[in-house]
C-alpha cells in the first residue's frame, strides 16, 4: 500500500503537476490492462473561503451568501487530484482521459470559511467496453464528520477489437417540462481555469484543444454542472438539507456556444438535462435527489 501524501493548510503546487502531466508514461508495451494503484492524498485544515470563490461564484451562477457552492469542494480537491494522477506509479497519461460521471452528495450545507479535511483515492478499477475505468473518490470532513463526498469517474479508452463494430443506438431523449437557456462564451475555459485552476488544453484555446481532435475548446464539464446546479437552486421548489447531484457527461459544449437547461421537478428527485442549442442531443444527464 503506497503511504499518503499528506497536506496541511496549502494544497500542493499545480504548476510542477502540469510539468509531469507532460511527461510521457512508459507502458512496457505488454501490459494489456494495467493496474490502478491505491494511491491517496490529504489536505488538512484547509479554509473553504479562498481569494477565487466569490468569482467562481459569478462565474458558475451561484448565490453569494453564507453557504458554499454544492461543487465547491470539487474545486478546494482539484490539487489534490491533479497530485495523484501525475504520480510515477499512475500508469496512465492525464491527457486523454475522459470525464464520463460525476455524483456529489452533501450531507448538510457548508459554510463560507469553514475548515475541511480533504481525503481524494482512487479507488473502483473496472474494465468495460470503452476501457478502463476508475473513481476519484474525493470526502470532506468538517471535525472529524463526513459533510460531503465525491465520485468522478474517469476513462482511459482502448481501442476497439474491430472497426466494424455495430453502432449502439441511443435511447430516446426525454422532454421535460422547464428550460432555460445557458450561454458559454469563448473565453470561458480560460475564466474557469483562473479560479479552478484546471488548465486543460482542450478547454483553454481552438488551437490546443484541435491538438486533441476537437473542432474548438470545449466547456469543463464540471463548469456546466456547476452552472446548472446554480440555476436549479434559484427555482422556487428547491429545497435545503442533505442531497445528491449527478450527472452522465455526454457530447462536449463547444466554445462559443449556447446550450438548454431542460428540467422537471418532483418531491424527493429533480431531473435534468443539458441540452444543445437545436434542444436534440444532450451535453449531459442527471438528477439530484433529496436524502
Amino acid at each position: 500500500m503506497p503511504k499518503p501524501m499528506v497536506y496541511r493548510h496549502t494544497p500542493p503546487a499545480l504548476l510542477p503537476l502540469y510539468g509531469k502531466a507532460l511527461l510521457p508514461k512508459n507502458r512496457h508495451g505488454q501490459e494489456a490492462e494495467p493496474a490502478i494503484p491505491a494511491l491517496e492524498a490529504h489536505l488538512l485544515g484547509v479554509s473553504t473561503d479562498t481569494p477565487t470563490l466569490a468569482d467562481y461564484r459569478t462565474l458558475c451562477g451561484f448565490r453569494h451568501g453564507a453557504t458554499l457552492p454544492i461543487t465547491w469542494p470539487h474545486i478546494l480537491a482539484f490539487p489534490l487530484h491533479l497530485k495523484l494522477l501525475t504520480e510515477p506509479a499512475f500508469p496512465l497519461p492525464l491527457l486523454g482521459l475522459v470525464h464520463l460521471r460525476n455524483t456529489i452528495t452533501q450531507h448538510r450545507p457548508l459554510g463560507t470559511g469553514e475548515n475541511l479535511d480533504l481525503h481524494v483515492t482512487l479507488a473502483n478499477q473496472q474494465s468495460t467496453e470503452r476501457g478502463l475505468e476508475f473513481d476519484l473518490v474525493t470526502e470532506a470532513r468538517a471535525s472529524g464528520r463526513l459533510v460531503w463526498e465525491e465520485a468522478s469517474t474517469t476513462l482511459f479508452r482502448k481501442k476497439p477489437a474491430t472497426s466494424n463494430q455495430a453502432t449502439k443506438q441511443m435511447p430516446p431523449l426525454a422532454n421535460y417540462p422547464c428550460s432555460e437557456t445557458i450561454t458559454a462564451p469563448e473565453n470561458l475555459g480560460r475564466q474557469y481555469a483562473k479560479v479552478s485552476g484546471d488548465r486543460n488544453p482542450i478547454h483553454l484555446h481552438a488551437l490546443s484543444a484541435k491538438a486533441f481532435g476537437f473542432p474548438r475548446a470545449i466547456a469543463h464539464g464540471m463548469w456546466s454542472k456547476a452552472r446548472a446546479l446554480a440555476l436549479l437552486e434559484t427555482q422556487k421548489d428547491w429545497k435545503e438539507g442533505p442531497v445528491r447531484a449527478s450527472c452522465q457527461f455526454k457530447k462536449p459544449l463547444l466554445l462559443p456556444g449556447a446550450a438548454i437547461l431542460n428540467w422537471k421537478t418532483g418531491d424527493d428527485r429533480w431531473d435534468y438535462q443539458l441540452l444543445n442549442a437545436g434542444g436534440d442531443a444532450p451535453h449531459f444527464t442527471g438528477c439530484v435527489d433529496w436524502l
